[in-house]
């Protein structure tokens, strides 16, 4: 979204909240425009609009960048699959033998939670109850985590996002590098 394009989604929040705006200055203004601006860079106004008419039909105060971005989110993700969803998925790639198949077969999002193949076998080899109590406990919290974190960070802006590759190649294992945090903070503070 471009500054013109959040300068249109403030003009029609100050119309559909004359109150909220009444005492704001222009610099005030402008300031809120940059920011919207700067916070929705990556997104299309025309989403932008869809997200913030669809918050002023509920809200008797004007969404923050939180409330529309969470809105975006809704309106541009497709639904997510529920915890039990997930834990069927995985329950039904419980096998001994073709272990390194079912988890192959997985989405990603399983994958990173059940770890590897071997856990698949693990549990192939572990009394039913225990399987479907403590082990789908286990992993409909974590996946539930996991939805979470997605979300967070699909709604994070580009330039936070590339801070956050920039810091973890620093800090990445497979590198066997390690830098001090106080030289990757100071890098970071250069970008």
């Amino acid at each position: 979204m471009t500054r013109q394009e959040a300068l249109a989604v403030m003009a029609m929040l100050k119309t559909a909240y004359p109150n909220f705006y009444k005492n704001y200055s222009k610099d005030e203004i402008n300031a809120a425009v940059d920011l919207w601006a700067t916070m929705f860079a990556d997104d299309p106004a025309y989403i932008v609009t869809e997200a913030v008419k669809s918050l002023m039909c509920t809200l008797k105060y004007p969404p923050t960048i939180a409330d529309v971005k969470e809105k975006i989110a809704m309106i541009t993700q497709p639904p997510a699959t529920t915890e039990m969803e997930a834990w069927d998925m995985v329950r039904r790639a419980i096998n001994y033998y073709h272990a390194n198949e079912t988890f192959a077969n997985l989405p990603p999002m399983l994958q990173k939670i059940v770890g590897s193949p071997n856990h698949l076998r693990e549990w192939a080899l572990m009394d039913v109850e225990t399987v479907n109590s403590v082990i789908q406990s286990n992993f409909m919290r974590s996946y539930k985590a996991k939805v979470a974190q997605e979300k967070e960070y699909a709604m994070l802006p580009s330039s936070t996002k590339q801070l956050i590759a920039r810091l973890a190649q620093k800090y990445s294992l497979t590198e066997g590098k390690y830098e001090p945090l106080s030289k990757c903070t100071a890098d970071a503070d250069k970008m």
